[in-house]
């Protein structure tokens, strides 16, 4: 019996192994590539540009979430630029330091009257009253996952200078106060056990300038010097040695504890303060990449210049699009708000409708969309930003295959609606109509995704024409209408059924003869 025992023991053992090593295969959400210790790349351009390749896996993801949450929560006001704007006391200067207003913000009215003086009652206040009392890592990862989102990345420090993970670099953390968790590692835990690939951001190199500094603020104050920064009242002074090494070691430590696939970037890692970290920090964390056996991504802006150079990370623009197909991958982060990033009481959301056309108009440029939602204080996703979120995820488990893993085709699209390019350039984007077309394709496949549905009841595809294509088959993705359809020298002309399969983005999935 003895004996028996043990070879059962054994047995159970070898069973858990194996078990346990297919579960990690499972999970793994990034390619895993050979794992080397040995520095591969050099901290200057010529070595990074010679040694990195775009992964596929993240041209192939197509659609992501990103997460402002934090302390700016609390006063839910304005945006997440609250910190900066409650203390414009008599001018208004953007974050490239220009005046853009004399005299005092509306934040800064606002906070006198709501909470007091500036003084009394700073900033670091609203920490205490941060506790997120009703934040769920998996709650929220259930909801990405149900949007269709393929990636994850939260913000994890911003220009305020909290960060929203257990931090070995500054007290000002999210474990040490305000919620007293680790917001990001048990993102990053739930998500990755739903097969997600998690990010994170960092928007810490603005801390520098972020705060404005008098004596009648308590960001004077040397006792929260490591909050508020150390720069002094100069608005233009440069940034310190000191300060840039405080920046190296904090994304240090967010690369080494969190391990993320994805690195995001802010704008003021681009000014010229930190040309030298660039480098750097790009060679480190690349290096770190195939010390943990799988292929990693930095996006960064190039906001007014090309500080990252092209081909050295994935190029991101900020509440804008480009006009046509760009080879290498790229991605365009905005937010459902339309006034906010973060939680604010008057928060206007865009419609489903606005954000699938989005995604799909960047796809069909070979891109992606980064899309943001902005939690309460308390840790809950309002339910119209849900509500988008579950709308989009409706459409995309009728639609997915023409987005996921789909290239672009050798033109982007054909109708009258033009796009705006360049970074805040959405507000001037008109509604597309039904004669705005977009293309993807996928093996022997077409996807023409009309971006509204045509009045007349048909669509004549111009860019499909019987002397340059062999069609074989049209499908309209989530109906069983069998469809009429000619090809002419006019183009692909479609006769669709009288019932839409869905309220908004409506693909026909081509069948193409590749062998012509």
């Amino acid at each position: 019996m003895k004996i028996h025992n043990k070879i059962v023991l054994v047995l159970m053992v070898v069973l858990n192994v194996v078990t346990s090593s297919c579960e990690k295969k499972k999970d793994a959400v990034t390619p895993v590539v050979e794992k080397n210790d040995e520095p591969r790349f050099e901290p200057n351009w010529e070595s990074i540009k010679a040694n990195y390749k775009d992964p596929k896996w993240f041209n192939q993801k197509k659609f992501g979430i990103f997460i402002h949450w934090g302390a700016y929560a609390v006063p839910a006001y304005s945006s997440e630029w609250y910190p900066r704007q409650m203390y414009m006391d008599s001018a208004n200067f953007t974050a490239q330091l220009k005046l853009s207003k004399m005299g005092p913000s509306d934040v800064y009215l606002h906070h006198k009257k709501e909470w007091g003086d500036q003084k009394k009652f700073g900033y670091k206040d609203f920490i205490p009253m941060f506790k997120g009392e009703n934040f769920d890592a998996k709650e929220w990862i259930d909801l990405f996952k149900k949007s269709g989102a393929k990636y994850v990345i939260p913000v994890a420090d911003h220009h305020d200078g909290f960060a929203m993970y257990k931090s070995n670099t500054t007290r000002w953390n999210s474990v040490d106060m305000g919620p007293k968790r680790d917001v990001l590692g048990e993102l990053f835990k739930e998500g990755r056990s739903q097969g997600m690939i998690m990010g994170a951001s960092s928007h810490f190199a603005f801390n520098w300038s972020f705060f404005n500094k008098k004596d009648k603020f308590d960001t004077t104050d040397p006792e929260y010097a490591d909050l508020y920064s150390s720069k002094g009242k100069n608005l233009r002074e440069p940034v310190s040695d000191a300060f840039k090494q405080r920046w190296w070691d904090r994304t240090v430590d967010l690369i080494d504890n969190y391990q993320p696939d994805i690195l995001w970037f802010d704008f003021y890692l681009d000014i010229p303060d930190f040309k030298d970290l660039r480098p750097k920090i790009a060679a480190y964390y690349y290096n770190k990449g195939l010390e943990w056996g799988k292929e990693v991504v930095i996006n960064d802006k190039n906001f007014d210049h090309e500080a990252f150079p092209e081909g050295t990370v994935i190029y991101d623009l900020e509440r804008g699009k480009l006009p046509g197909i760009r080879k290498l991958p790229w991605q365009t982060d905005t937010s459902i708000g339309k006034n906010s990033w973060s939680y604010v009481t008057n928060w206007q959301s865009k419609t489903a409708n606005q954000l699938v056309d989005d995604l799909v108009d960047i796809v069909s440029k070979n891109g992606n969309l980064l899309l943001n939602v902005g939690p309460k204080a308390d840790g809950t996703i309002p339910e119209d930003q849900k509500d988008i979120l579950l709308q989009i995820g409706h459409w995309l488990d009728i639609n997915g295959e023409a987005i996921y893993d789909t290239n672009y085709w050798r033109v982007f699209g054909e109708g009258p609606t033009e796009v705006e390019e360049g970074h805040h350039s959405e507000g001037k984007n008109k509604d597309f109509t039904g004669q705005d077309i977009r293309f993807t394709t996928k093996d022997n496949h077409v996807f023409a995704i009309m971006m509204a549905w045509p009045e007349s009841g048909s669509v004549i595809i111009k860019s499909i024409t019987n002397g340059e294509d062999d069609v074989l088959d049209v499908k309209l993705l989530g109906s069983d209408a069998t469809l009429k359809w000619s090809l002419t020298p006019e183009g692909l002309e479609v006769k669709l059924p009288k019932e839409k399969p869905g309220d908004f983005a409506f693909v026909l999935d081509l069948k193409m003869n590749n062998n012509k």
